[in-house]
């Protein structure tokens, strides 16, 4: 396996005895559990090899009176087992992305979560995405769940979007954008998924350019990223294409920063640049403006720029850098790119 993955796979492919299952064998009967779910997935986390992540998702249809309030029997997404070791909240976000994509994909209205009090760092990021607290489990565990609620926040209402705000569409260079995207490369067959899989594909992204267009966006606004067509490309009208959707967490300048220091606390792990790259930058100003976005969902089919031209109506004429969308002509995105309709706030 590849350092830093993310990857889903069989419990039959795990050892219930690595080390990593250690804590989860003392609150209660575990090895029984994971033997029994030998056929059914689980997502996981190596770093160097070593399992440092794992994610247990479980389509439920029951009741369950040791909660209180107590679960009346209907259909619930559960985040069974999750458990990561020490590594920031990153991973951790990464893995909660995967539970609530899910969680629309498959037409689910409920998810939840159990959790301990103890467990600070978890309970901030549940309710950082829209958690909260249900009720406690007969053993004193805190009962977190996340439904339709909307509560007008990117964050809390994450991975949806609200048609409400203003729609641009953005150019990353090819060699950036299989980075920040992996799972968003040129393809275009209509059935295609990928799961999410790179260190890279964090939730928080970070992008930096001297395109002063993005000044006008605003916490909120939705951005079609559009991947530029590769440098030995002949034509970009089939190897540019429309490829993911994310929301406009925050636009900064670098003199927004009083120092270098807070500038890279801003960037955060969701840049694909190194901390001596990002030095470099700030010193140079060459790229003055960064945009925190949410990665929101890689588009199921991918739109080339012809596409982009004929059926959606952009200006073949016009600037791709930064090009503001109208509401019909990203909802023609939304139609071709094959969105499912769960994740749009209506």
């Amino acid at each position: 396996m590849e350092k830093d993955v993310i990857q889903k796979v069989k419990f039959s492919d795990l050892d219930v005895n690595d080390q990593f299952f250690d804590s989860l064998k003392k609150d209660y009967d575990f090895e029984r559990w994971f033997l029994g779910k030998s056929s059914e997935d689980a997502y996981i986390f190596r770093d160097n090899g070593i399992l440092n992540g794992f994610l247990y998702l479980k389509d439920e249809y029951e009741e369950d009176q040791t909660i209180s309030p107590e679960f009346v029997k209907k259909r619930r997404l559960k985040i069974g087992t999750f458990k990561i070791n020490a590594h920031g909240t990153i991973l951790g976000q990464r893995f909660l992305s995967i539970a609530l994509q899910k969680m629309i994909e498959t037409n689910q209205d409920f998810i939840y979560v159990t959790v301990f009090e103890k467990q600070e760092g978890l309970i901030l990021l549940l309710e950082k995405f829209g958690f909260q607290v249900w009720g406690t489990k007969a053993n004193g565990e805190l009962v977190y769940y996340k439904d339709q609620t909307i509560f007008e926040n990117i964050y809390k209402d994450y991975p949806k979007v609200n048609l409400e705000s203003n729609k641009y569409l953005l150019s990353i260079k090819p060699e950036f954008h299989t980075k920040m995207f992996p799972d968003s490369k040129l393809r275009t067959e209509k059935n295609h998924v990928v799961e999410d899989l790179s260190f890279t594909n964090t939730t928080e992204k970070i992008y930096i350019t001297n395109m002063s267009g993005v000044k006008a966006m605003n916490i909120g606004d939705l951005i079609v990223i559009y991947r530029m067509k590769e440098y030995n490309a002949r034509s970009a009208e089939y190897n540019s294409v429309a490829t993911t959707l994310c929301t406009v967490a925050s636009v900064k300048q670098m003199n927004d920063f009083k120092d270098v220091d807070e500038y890279l606390r801003y960037c955060g792990k969701g840049s694909i640049f190194s901390e001596q790259e990002l030095r470099g930058y700030y010193q140079s100003k060459k790229y003055p403006y960064i945009i925190k976005m949410l990665y929101n969902l890689a588009l199921p089919k991918r739109i080339i720029r012809q596409d982009l031209i004929n059926k959606v109506g952009l200006n073949r004429g016009a600037y791709f850098g930064v090009l503001n969308l109208t509401n019909n002509q990203f909802e023609k995105i939304l139609e071709i790119g094959e969105v499912y309709e769960g994740f749009i706030i209506n």
